[in-house]
């Protein structure tokens, strides 16, 4: 070896030496200090649109961080301005004056105004929207008022305590008139980051918008969401470091290995979801209310958490969860009692074995969850042939009323209305209900209100429209460092711009 090489070699070995120094002796934030973030969702969305589809993985996405509302729903289930300063109720309780921000542009240079929230109300209202909230919020405006650019009037059929806060779900963000036909595919909002590319199958980025009202508040310059339903491949992604966080993990078995590592912090927190095993009650025999009850007394709930979700969750009686304000506890209206389902069912006339079909989407809760309710019906004469399913054939069947039995964990807060809908996917029809509904919404005193909330969860639990298993807490796991991630979920949302690597 040449002299000229050997010093050469010498230098560049001192070189490394020095760069590994000075790298073990910098602070260990600002080498983690970085400005993107790659996080994995158990679901992929089948677009873009939360006004118009139902899938709550669209808002995982887009709510908040493309698409903003008047409202926010923050992570304690708080309501605060958004897109509107502020907001008035009349003394009555059926209308809304909400002042606008100024000042504020969607991301194609359209502006945001009293216009556009009109029409994206009157859009969701319209008829054949198919926005999940329609009925039970937009049905409910009566009219939409304009009277300056910055001032938005909604006048309402019925008073509701409730509006504020839906108005911060994903079903009421607002869309510019330009650019709204095409959001489900290249959305389009006044939110912190632009829609940047999807990858069918793999990812959905998003990057940080110049023209935000507040650029210097956002830190993260691109997000990318990885579709990640399998729970082996969440831990795998994890520990390989292929994704930096899972703020709803699904490998719940192997949670404590995450809660030992040092690598990571684990959060639990609460959620509004109500998991359950809808039925078809359309179908025969679970038109029979006695079946549905035999079903009911047949789940043993404390198994189902315990073996399914590694008993992080609580039980519930009716579609309605402990986070809602006035719960009823009603898991005791159908104890688990084998011997009372099987005696319900020969009542009803039924000869056993049933041979019903137990459709599967994805997620863990449900696939293996789907496992534990097999084998509990089993034991009363009921035998469920599992069908497992990708998210959109669910979508496409089941969710359309192609089914028998499913389960699947209803994320939104407060949508019981959802069974005033005659059409919707369980197929219940029942005008004691509506009547329930109406005087609820009608009620004028906090009293009213609250014997109304009590008696729709009461009736929704004595037809036992479906059976109503668990409220799931939200495990949320993520590399030492991540800072910013819910850590419950009163919605189903990704608040980006609050996370930054510390």
């Amino acid at each position: 070896m040449t002299l000229q090489r050997r010093t050469l070699n010498l230098m560049l070995a001192g070189s490394l030496a020095l760069a590994a120094t000075l790298a073990a002796t910098l602070p260990a934030q600002a080498q983690a200090r970085k400005d993107s973030v790659v996080l994995g969702m158990v679901l992929e969305p089948p677009g873009l649109d939360p006004t118009t589809a139902p899938a709550a993985a669209i808002g995982e996405i887009v709510h908040y961080n493309i698409l903003e509302g008047l409202t926010k729903i923050n992570v304690d289930g708080s309501v605060t301005p958004l897109l509107a300063e502020s907001w008035q109720a009349s003394p009555d309780g059926k209308s809304y004056t909400f002042k606008l921000r100024k000042g504020v542009k969607f991301q194609d240079d359209e502006p945001f105004d009293a216009a556009a929230v009109k029409f994206s109300f009157e859009r969701a209202k319209a008829e054949g929207s198919t926005n999940k909230a329609k009925k039970a919020v937009f049905d409910n405006i009566s009219s939409v008022a304009t009277p300056d650019p910055h001032t938005v009037i909604l006048v309402l059929n019925n008073a509701d305590g409730t509006m504020p806060f839906r108005l911060g779900e994903n079903t009421a963000v607002i869309l510019s008139p330009k650019s709204a036909a095409t959001t489900a595919t290249k959305p389009i909002g006044t939110g912190p980051y632009t829609f940047d590319s999807w990858q069918k199958g793999q990812s959905v980025a998003l990057v940080k918008w110049p023209g935000y009202r507040n650029p210097g508040a956002i830190r993260i310059g691109k997000v990318s969401f990885r579709f990640i339903n399998d729970p082996a491949a969440q831990v795998a992604a994890l520990l390989a470091g292929d994704i930096d966080g899972m703020p709803r993990f699904g490998a719940l078995q192997s949670l404590k290995q995450f809660q030992a590592d040092k690598r990571f912090t684990v959060e639990i927190g609460d959620t509004a979801g109500k998991g359950i095993l809808a039925l078809n009650n359309k179908r025969k025999p679970l038109d029979d209310v006695r079946v549905r009850r035999a079903v009911m007394h047949a789940i043993d709930r404390k198994a189902f958490i315990d073996g399914v979700l590694e008993g992080l969750g609580k039980p519930i009686g009716s579609h309605f969860a402990p986070t809602d304000a006035g719960y009823v506890d009603l898991t005791k209206v159908y104890p688990y009692d084998p011997e009372k389902a099987k005696a319900l069912l020969r009542e009803a006339g039924v000869q056993t074995p049933l041979n019903l079909t137990l459709t599967l989407p994805p997620p863990q809760y449900a696939r293996k969850g789907g496992e534990v309710v097999a084998a509990q019906l089993a034991k009363v004469g009921i035998v469920a042939k599992i069908e497992n399913v990708e998210w959109a054939q669910w979508l496409s069947g089941a969710f359309k009323g192609n089914y028998d039995m499913t389960i699947i964990n209803h994320v939104e807060p407060l949508d019981y209305a959802q069974y005033g809908n005659t059409a919707y996917y369980w197929g219940y029809d029942s005008a004691a209900f509506r009547e329930l509904l109406a005087r609820h919404a009608a009620a004028g005193s906090v009293r009213e209100r609250g014997e109304a909330w009590a008696a729709l969860q009461k009736k929704l639990a004595e037809d036992a429209v479906n059976a109503y298993i668990f409220n799931p807490a939200q495990v949320a796991v993520a590399k030492k460092g991540l800072k910013g991630l819910w850590a419950s979920s009163p919605i189903f949302a990704n608040d980006i711009a609050a996370v930054s690597w510390q």
